[in-house]
C-alpha cells in the first residue's frame, strides 16, 4: 500500500492524497460507507459505484464472524467476491461491538469473551484470532484489536485499558506479520490510538502507535459521547505525533461538521453509520442543511430531494414523494434516503479535496459548517 500526498491547505493541517491498494486507489480525504454485515444497508453495489461514487466500504468483523461465518466467506473467496464489491474494503476489529455488549462480555488480558447477540452462544476474541478472522474475511485494511473505553471514563481505567490495547497491538503485529492473506492480494494492519480524552494518555498512545511504523494509523475511542471540543483537542494532539506521511483514520466520526473540522486537523479517512441510520428515520443531509422529511412542511414540496447533488436519488425523487414513502413505511423510502445521504457525504469530501487543492479550505469549511448544521 502506498500513500502520496497531493496538496496541503496553507491555513490548516488539511491535505489531499491517494491511498493505493491492490483493489484500487482511494482519494483522500475520504468517507467510507459502513457495510456492517457485508452490505451497506438498503444500497446495492451498482448504486455505491455509480451514484454515491464510494471508493472504499467497511465490513464489521464481529457481525461477519457470527453471520455468515468464516466458512462461508472462505469458500466464497473472501468478502469482495461474496458481496461483489471489487474495490477496497476495510474491516474494524470488533472492539467497538465488544464495547457495546457491556452486559454480555468479559474483558481479560487474553482477550474478550462474549455472547452472540443472535443466539447467546459464547465466543472469544483475542488479538491473534482477530487477525486470523480479518485475514479470512479478506479486507484490504484490517484493524488491530483494541478496547474502546466509554465516556466519561475514570483516568485509572483509561490508562489500564490503553496499556492493554498496546500489549494487544504487539500480539496483533506478531500474528499479522507471521501469516499471509488467503486470496492473493496484500492486506495491511492499522494500529489504533486510545486513551479516552486525557491528553497525557492520548500523547503516550500516539507515540506508541507511531513507533510501530505500520502503513497507516487510526484514532479510536472518540465519538462516544464526549463534547465536540474534547474530540477535536484529542485529534489535534494525536495528529501532531502520528507520522504525516501515512494515512490517518478517525473511527466512527461523524456529522458533516465533525468531518470538515477533523479534515482541517489532518485526518484522511472517516466512517460512520449516521448517513444510513438517520436516513431510515427520515433525516436527510443536504447541501443547504438538515431536513426532517417527516415534517408536514414537505408534503407538497415537489422540488428534488437535493437539487445541489447530481445523484439519481437526489435529483429524480421529490421531497413530497419521499415524505409519502416514509410516512407509509415503504421499503423504498429507506433506499432513496440512504442513497441520497451517502451521495451527500461523498460529495462533501470531494468538495473538501477541491478546496484543499485550491488553497481556500478553511474559509470554505467555516461557511459550510454553519450551513450544514442548520435545520431547514
Amino acid at each position: 500500500m502506498t500513500f502520496s500526498i497531493s496538496a496541503h491547505d496553507p491555513q490548516s493541517k488539511a491535505r489531499t492524497g491517494i491511498l493505493t491498494t491492490d483493489h484500487g486507489p482511494i482519494q483522500t480525504p475520504i468517507f467510507m460507507p459502513v457495510g456492517t454485515a457485508g452490505t451497506v444497508k438498503a444500497v446495492h453495489q451498482r448504486e455505491l459505484e455509480q451514484d454515491i461514487k464510494a471508493e472504499i466500504i467497511l465490513g464489521n468483523t464481529y457481525h461477519l464472524y457470527l453471520r455468515p461465518g468464516l466458512d462461508v466467506l472462505s469458500k466464497a473467496g473472501g468478502l469482495h467476491r461474496f458481496n461483489g464489491w471489487n474495490h477496497p474494503i476495510l474491516t474494524d476489529s470488533g472492539g467497538y461491538q465488544v464495547y457495546s455488549l457491556s452486559n454480555t462480555r468479559k474483558i481479560q488480558e487474553e482477550g474478550v469473551t462474549f455472547k452472540s447477540h443472535i443466539d447467546g452462544s459464547k465466543h472469544q476474541f483475542t488479538p491473534e484470532n482477530v487477525m486470523d478472522i480479518q485475514r479470512t474475511i479478506g479486507a484490504d485494511i484490517i484493524m488491530a484489536f483494541d478496547e474502546c473505553t466509554p465516556y466519561p471514563c475514570d483516568y485509572s481505567y483509561a490508562r489500564r485499558s490503553m496499556e492493554m490495547t498496546h500489549r494487544w497491538l504487539d500480539r496483533c503485529i506478531d500474528r499479522f506479520d507471521s501469516t499471509e492473506g488467503h486470496y492473493g492480494y496484500r492486506q495491511f494492519l492499522f494500529p489504533i490510538v486510545q486513551g479516552s480524552t486525557y491528553p497525557d494518555l492520548r500523547k503516550q498512545s500516539a507515540e506508541v502507535i507511531a513507533s510501530k511504523e505500520r502503513t497507516g494509523n487510526a484514532i479510536g475511542g472518540l465519538a462516544v459521547g464526549e463534547p465536540a471540543e474534547e474530540m477535536y483537542a484529542s485529534i489535534a494532539l494525536v495528529n501532531e505525533i502520528l507520522p504525516a506521511d501515512k494515512p490517518r483514520y478517525l473511527m466512527g466520526v461523524g456529522t458533516p461538521a465533525n468531518i470538515l473540522e477533523a479534515i482541517a486537523l489532518g485526518v484522511d479517512m472517516f466512517d460512520c453509520v449516521m448517513p444510513t441510520r438517520n436516513a431510515r428515520h427520515g433525516i436527510l443531509f443536504t447541501t443547504e442543511g438538515v431536513i426532517n422529511i417527516k415534517n408536514e412542511k414537505w408534503s407538497r414540496d415537489f422540488s428534488p430531494v437535493d437539487p445541489g447533488l447530481e445523484g439519481y436519488a437526489s435529483q429524480f425523487y421529490t421531497k413530497a414523494y419521499l415524505r409519502h414513502l416514509i410516512k407509509a413505511e415503504e421499503l423504498l423510502a429507506a433506499q432513496i434516503a440512504s442513497i441520497h445521504n451517502l451521495t451527500f457525504y461523498l460529495w462533501l469530501v470531494r468538495q473538501a479535496r477541491e478546496h484543499i487543492a485550491a488553497g481556500d479550505y478553511v474559509s470554505w469549511k467555516n461557511e459550510m459548517v454553519v450551513k450544514l448544521m442548520q435545520r431547514l
